[in-house]
């Protein structure tokens, strides 16, 4: 999927006659999350239109409600950015059902709960051959590469989301002025740890991936080990911080990867 260059967006449910409006039992007014079917096994619960971290830590709080709930017939729980994917397996609820209970759950509020987030520095060698896309977005953006550097690596970064390959982290909200749009051509093969930047969003890629994103370093961690548990070294809802490293100390700490 192609994102636009703003980072906000509007979702579009599949199927908007089956969309249920909730109201909050707290304050009798319209709920701050819709319902609606995403074909005849997974239901979408959206709880926003724009990707923002406070959204980002309701759709955690959210799965991991119904996670703890385990509802009959619910096979999977899938936070995104902004919405959370319910699937479920006949012959267990209907939609309307599963609904109804999923509105019960959420009908006292939702809590912004990030108690089970982990502080996670990411080390990251910037620029030359391991960012090789650094000089364009610093001209791009109409800075040095320095201070492109200076902007990624502030805190306050958060794993929204795991997705597009097993361990490749969708990390953000970053400073407005790394607002950027994806690359014209996109690579056929990105290198292994590769740090990449769209959109006020960073990925990592995993494995050696095909992938648009302007790569501005990497980073000489494994993000992804199945004899390692868990198999993926971020989750969701992690904090992540940024490090500078130089060329040498990448190269010590590839080599002490398992």
């Amino acid at each position: 999927m192609r994102w636009s260059s703003r980072p906000s967006r509007t979702w579009i449910p599949c199927s908007p006659s089956k969309a249920r409006r909730h109201v909050d039992a707290a304050t009798d007014r319209p709920a701050p999350w819709r319902i609606h079917a995403q074909g005849d096994r997974c239901l979408l619960i959206v709880l926003g239109d724009a990707i923002e971290a406070s959204t980002g830590r309701r759709c955690l709080a959210v799965a991991r409600l119904l996670r703890d709930a385990t509802l009959p017939g619910v096979t999977d729980v899938v936070p995104s950015f902004a919405a959370v994917a319910v699937h479920y397996a006949p012959p267990g609820p209907t939609f309307s059902s599963l609904a109804a209970s999923i509105e019960q759950l959420l009908s006292h509020g939702i809590p912004e709960d990030d108690s089970a987030a982990r502080d996670v520095d990411i080390p990251v060698c910037y620029g030359g051959e391991h960012g090789p896309d650094l000089q364009d977005v610093a001209r791009a953006a109409g800075m040095t590469p320095e201070k492109v550097v200076a902007l990624h690596t502030r805190p306050g970064s958060m794993v929204f989301m795991l997705g597009f390959a097993p361990g490749h982290p969708y990390i953000g909200v970053h400073d407005a002025r790394l607002d950027l749009p994806r690359r014209a051509s996109p690579r056929t093969a990105v290198p292994q740890g590769s740090v990449a930047i769209a959109n006020r969003q960073t990925v990592i890629y995993p494995s050696r991936l095909p992938g648009g994103w302007n790569v501005i370093g990497a980073t000489p961690l494994k993000l992804f080990d199945p004899a390692r548990e868990p198999a993926s070294l971020l989750q969701p809802g992690d904090r992540v911080r940024f490090v500078p490293i130089d060329a040498a100390t990448f190269a010590r700490m590839q080599a002490e990867q398992p």
